[in-house]
C-alpha cells in the first residue's frame, strides 16, 4: 500500500541539547528561537529614547521636501496628539447630524413634559376619552348592582 507523500519523512531522530551545552553555546542544534527577552527589552528602551529625540528636534524630511516647500492638499496630516499637548479649554463644534440629534431629543423631552401636564392636543383627547370610559364603566357597574339587587329581591319574594 502507498503511504502518501510523507513516506520518507525521518521521525524519531530528535537530538536534544543538555542544559550545559545550551549555557555554553556549544549546542549542535541550530538556534531557531528569537532573541532572549532581556535583549529585546533593552532594544525597545533604546528605540523609544531615540524616537523621543527625533520628535523633539524635527520630523525627518523625505526626498526633496526639505528643498522645496509644497503644500499638498491630498497629504493626510497626522491627527494623533500627545496627552500633554491636548488643550482642555478648547471646545469642539458639533456636526450637523449631532446638533439635529440633540435638538430632536430636546423637542421630544419637551413634548413628553407637556403631554404629562395634559397641555397637548393628543393629551386632551386622551383625557376626554379616559373620562368617557370611566363614565361608561361607572354606568355599567351601577347597572350590574341594580340587576343584582333585582335578583336578590326576586329570590326573597320567591321564598315567601
Amino acid at each position: 500500500m502507498g503511504r502518501g507523500k510523507f513516506k520518507g519523512k525521518p521521525t524519531g531522530r530528535r537530538q536534544f541539547s543538555t542544559p550545559e551545552e545550551i549555557l555554553a553555546g556549544t549546542s549542535s542544534r541550530p538556534r531557531t528561537f528569537k532573541k532572549e527577552i532581556a535583549d529585546v527589552e533593552e532594544e525597545e528602551i533604546s528605540d523609544v529614547e531615540s524616537e523621543e529625540e527625533v520628535d523633539d528636534e524635527s520630523e525627518k524630511v523625505k526626498g526633496t521636501q526639505g528643498v522645496i516647500q509644497i503644500d499638498n492638499p491630498n497629504l493626510v496630516k497626522q491627527k494623533n496628539m500627545k496627552a500633554r499637548d491636548v488643550d482642555l479649554e478648547k471646545t469642539t463644534e458639533l456636526s450637523r447630524r449631532e446638533r439635529e440629534e440633540i435638538e430632536k431629543q430636546r423637542a421630544h423631552e419637551r413634548y413628553m413634559r407637556l403631554q404629562e401636564q395634559g397641555k397637548t392636543d393628543q393629551a386632551k383627547k386622551d383625557l376626554e376619552r379616559l373620562a368617557l370610559i370611566r363614565q361608561q364603566r361607572a354606568d355599567a357597574a351601577k347597572k350590574r348592582e341594580e340587576e343584582k339587587a333585582a335578583k336578590e329581591q326576586k329570590k326573597t319574594e320567591a321564598r315567601k
